[in-house]
């Protein structure tokens, strides 16, 4: 079930990844002098697309954890860290933020995998701080300034 959920949210970031792409792209085409906002449109493409890969490999490693059958034991993903420490292992735990798989241990404590690439949480935190930044500056800039107070009519001398 919950590779599942993961494989949806994945692709429901690659779909949004997409629609913010096309707009951003779309904005820059036209050279309108909203690039702010077309950059902001670009980064947040680009956050959702490195997140949603970081949910893929996610899922890829919930599916090889929750594979029965003979070798299951222990964990495939939690093989990594060598037959000592994988032998101690009794579950796992997916974290959404930072995006990463767990093993966890029958004295307590886990430890992390490499199922996820190393650069996707770096990635996504630079990218959505430009994503950030970039949609401020461009909300405070297209505010209109302040028309001048409108002064009340007055009824004229005749």
């Amino acid at each position: 079930m919950l590779f599942l959920v993961l494989l949806l949210a994945a692709l429901g970031g690659a779909v949004t990844a997409t629609v913010l792409a096309v707009r951003g792209l779309s904005a820059v085409l036209a050279r309108r002098e909203g690039w702010l906002r077309a950059a902001a449109l670009l980064a947040g493409a680009g956050t959702i697309a490195v997140y949603a890969w970081g949910l893929l490999h996610v899922g890829y490693a919930v599916l090889r954890a929750e594979d029965g059958g003979a070798g299951s034991f222990p964990i495939e993903p939690c093989r990594e860290a060598g037959p000592q420490r994988a032998s101690q292992v009794i579950g796992y735990d997916v974290s959404y933020l930072p995006v990463r798989f767990e093993c966890r241990l029958s004295g307590g404590g886990t430890y992390v995998t490499s199922s996820v690439p190393g650069y996707v949480n770096p990635s996504t935190i630079v990218l959505g701080l430009i994503t950030t930044a970039c949609g401020i500056l461009a909300a405070t800039k297209a505010r209109p300034a302040r028309p001048p107070a409108k002064q009340p009519d007055r009824p004229q001398a005749t």
